[in-house]
This record gives structure tokens, C-alpha cells and sequence, in this order.
């Protein structure tokens, strides 16, 4: 398409920030959150990762598209970004397994792209004055109707997400004939999470954010799985009644990300909103019961506090920190089998220092039945 980086897009910041760019993608508007992303592969994976609902990101690898991409190289059936700003956008690619390029396939998703704008300021601005709403345009240029657009924007603190990428319909996974049977919560989940829970021996019936408690324990599951996902975790009393009950089971449960928050809250931990979050494919975290240091991926703008959960040290203990800022990674249930964290041992993109989580889950299950 000839008009393609030919025309103009327009970035505008909630704290009244304007920047220029090319547009690519499609010709229209967006809004959301403003976040960024510090990986330097993946972003195919990235962009399909439901955790990223609802927001605009912002990629530090200055380029991207530069190999294309690949029907099998996503997290969900879809896009989940609202929109995305990069410093070089590539047209074209260099890898022979690719089936098109990244403007074919934001064009086949309907996602709105700023290039060619310096991705260092907008990134220090957000590590400056925190996660903010921004509108990109490449319909509109006057400012007016972008605040417009700006102020009509729902704050993602306290917007309830899951329940729109979720499942609509459960489905299964895996071997039927398994040794274990896990029931997994969609709250948003990646596929490469399921795909490691399944390698390892499981059956998964995956139901949707909201199914009941009594839905999920007729199918008799062995352990229960609380995915990843979008959205304020303390808006979500659906998911928090739920896991009430499937703690009075006493079955292993295991968390991930937004599943690590809903747990903690099922415990009477609280949840608050970071500053600008942790989302990359590079975050330290120390395991606090082998003293050894794992590089993480990490996709997350809530975090469990941590003051609640010491003085809940009877019940719950802290199993990972975070290096670079000393929040909760990880946590696990004393008197019961279960535990979650808050990042993601799947790692897609990302290193696999944490993978051994799904290990010592099935390994859990297996000792519970026992």
C-alpha cells in the first residue's frame, strides 16, 4: 500500500505530551494505557498476550518487524494491544519461516502503529510520572478532538478485563487419558502456559472467567490453575468468591501473574496499583528457599502488598522478591498446597530459569493424591 509511513500519526499523552510520527497499521484512532516493554525479541507473542488488553505499548528494542511474522507465533487467537509506538517499524523481513510481514498482519488485526518517534523519551517520561492514558491517531491531528478521545478513556485502576478475553466456552487440553486433571480459570491466559501444565502429564478443561465454583469441582478436578490476565485484580469478586471455595478443597492450586494477585486476595491480601509496572523478558528475582537468582519475563501493572502479607506470615509465605524493587514475586500457602507468582515461568519470549514452577506443581498434584 503506497500511502504506507507516508502519512502522519499523532501520539498524545494524558499528561497533555504531543509527539509526531509515521502511521502504520491501519488508518485510525486508539486509546488505552501507555505501557512499555524492555524484550528485545517476541513481539509477535508480546502483542498476542491478553494480559496486554486495553493498553498502548510502547517496545524499547528499536526495531521491530524485522522478521516478520508467523501463524504459529501467538499467545491467543488475536492482537490483544490497543495500539502500538516503536522507533523503526519494518516492513521488510528476513526470516524464512515468517508467512508475511508485521504491516500485513496489523492490517489483518486492525491495530494502529506510531513509528519514528524517539521511544527513550516517551519511556523515561512513564518511568517519571507513572503509567498514564494516550491516544494514537493517524485520522486526527488537532489536539482538542485527541483530549476528547483522551478524556473518555476509562482509568485501568479498578476496570474489570478478564472476563472480556476470556473463553466463552470451555475446552479441553492435553492427553485424556493424563494421570492429572487440572481445572484452569481463563482470566486471559497464554496458550504456552497451558502447553506447559499439559507436557507434564495434565488434562485441562479450561472454563471461562466466571464459571462457578460447583461448574468446575463436578468435572473432579486434581488441582486447580489461575491464569494470567488483564485488568484491576480487586475489581474481579467473581474470581476472588471462586477461589474461596476451591481453597476449602485443600486441592493444589497454583497462580500466575494475575493469578497470584487473585490468590493472594482470596487470603485477604490487598493489591495496589504500581507506578509503571514490570513488563520485559529480563526482571531478577531471588527464589527466597534456594537463594539462587532467576531472569524472568514479567507482564504485570499490580502488584500484592507486602506489608499485609507479613503480617499474615502464619498463613502465607513469601517465596519470591524482585531485585529491582523488592515487590512480591511469589508466594505460598502454609497448611495447603498452593502457591503463585508473579511472573511468568513459561517465559514466551523470555529465558526458561523458572520452568521448574510447572514442574513442582504436577509434582504437588501428585503427592496430594497420594
Amino acid at each position: 500500500m503506497s500511502h504506507i509511513g507516508t502519512h502522519t500519526a499523532t501520539l498524545l499523552l494524558e499528561d497533555g505530551t504531543v509527539y509526531k510520527g509515521k502511521a502504520y497499521g491501519i488508518k485510525s484512532t486508539t486509546s488505552g494505557e501507555i505501557c512499555f516493554n524492555t524484550g528485545m525479541t517476541g513481539y509477535q507473542e508480546v502483542f498476542t498476550d491478553p494480559s496486554y488488553y486495553n493498553q498502548i505499548l510502547v517496545t524499547t528494542n528499536a526495531h521491530i518487524g524485522n522478521y516478520g511474522t508467523k501463524a504459529g507465533d501467538t499467545e491467543s487467537k488475536g492482537v490483544q494491544i490497543a495500539g502500538l509506538i516503536c522507533k523503526n517499524f519494518t516492513i521488510d523481513y528476513h526470516r524464512p519461516l515468517a508467512d508475511q510481514s508485521i504491516q500485513e498482519y496489523f492490517e489483518q488485526e486492525s491495530l494502529v502503529c506510531i513509528s519514528d518517534i524517539d521511544t527513550r523519551e516517551i519511556v523515561k517520561r512513564i518511568r517519571d510520572k507513572g503509567a498514564m492514558n494516550a491516544v494514537i491517531s493517524s485520522e486526527h491531528e488537532d489536539v482538542e478532538t485527541l483530549q476528547k478521545i483522551l478524556d473518555e478513556t476509562p482509568s485501568m485502576d479498578g476496570l474489570e478485563l478478564a472476563s472480556k478475553v476470556s473463553t466463552t466456552e470451555p475446552y479441553y487440553l492435553g492427553n485424556p487419558e493424563a494421570e492429572h486433571k487440572v481445572a484452569v480459570l481463563d482470566f486471559g491466559t497464554k496458550r504456552n502456559i497451558l502447553n506447559c501444565i499439559a507436557e507434564r502429564g495434565a488434562y485441562l478443561k479450561v472454563f471461562p472467567a466466571k464459571t462457578d465454583f460447583e461448574t468446575i469441582q463436578s468435572w473432579g478436578p486434581d488441582g486447580f490453575f489461575l491464569s494470567n490476565g488483564p485488568g484491576d485484580p480487586s475489581s474481579m469478586d467473581y474470581a476472588i468468591e471462586t477461589t474461596k471455595q476451591i481453597l476449602e478443597t485443600k486441592k493444589p492450586i497454583f497462580g500466575i501473574c494475575l493469578g497470584h494477585q487473585i490468590l493472594s486476595l482470596a487470603k485477604g491480601v490487598s493489591t495496589y496499583k504500581m507506578h509503571h509496572g514490570h513488563r520485559g523478558a529480563n526482571h531478577p528475582v531471588i527464589n527466597l528457599n534456594t537463594g539462587k537468582c532467576e531472569i524472568t519475563t514479567q507482564n504485570h501493572g499490580f502488584a500484592v502488598s507486602s506489608e499485609e502479607l507479613e503480617a499474615k506470615s502464619d498463613e502465607i509465605k513469601v517465596t519470591h522478591k524482585n531485585l529491582n524493587d523488592d515487590t512480591i514475586e511469589g508466594i505460598e500457602l502454609i497448611g495447603q498446597p498452593g502457591f503463585s507468582v508473579q511472573h511468568h515461568p513459561e517465559a514466551n519470549p523470555g529465558p526458561h530459569d523458572s520452568r521448574y514452577l510447572f514442574d513442582q506443581f504436577i509434582e504437588i498434584i501428585s503427592n496430594h493424591k497420594q
